[in-house]
């Protein structure tokens, strides 16, 4: 198992929050911006829409959220102790999967069949 996984679910935790707050801004600045805009973004050939950026980050912003939700999983694997165990097989998830993924559920071989 990893050396500290608290510390690393811990560290994952405090990056993906910080990630979300600047992506929530992002969003909430689309947002006003297509407000305070008259202008036809639908039919801009320059560019993306306004719609596309803010669909862009709203799944961003959700892809942070499932993470949060996964490093709190996580913590709950540790503290019942199966942290570090397979979903699937049982086997222990290996250290190298571990220090790249602290909140991997499966363990490689199982993953390979079906991510997660």
């Amino acid at each position: 198992m990893a050396d500290d996984p608290r510390a690393a679910l811990d560290e994952l935790a405090r990056r993906t929050t910080e990630r979300l707050a600047a992506l929530t801004g992002d969003y909430s600045d689309i947002v006003a911006a297509s407000q305070d805009s008259n202008a036809d973004d639908e039919h801009d050939p320059e560019g993306s829409t306004i719609a596309f950026e803010r669909s862009q980050v709203g799944a961003l912003v959700e892809a942070a959220r499932e993470q949060l939700v996964e490093v709190e999983a996580a913590r709950q694997r540790l503290d019942d102790g199966t942290y570090g165990a397979c979903e699937r097989c049982g086997r222990p998830i290996g250290d190298e999967r571990l220090t790249a993924r602290p909140t991997a559920r499966l363990c490689i071989d199982c993953a390979r069949v079906s991510p997660g």
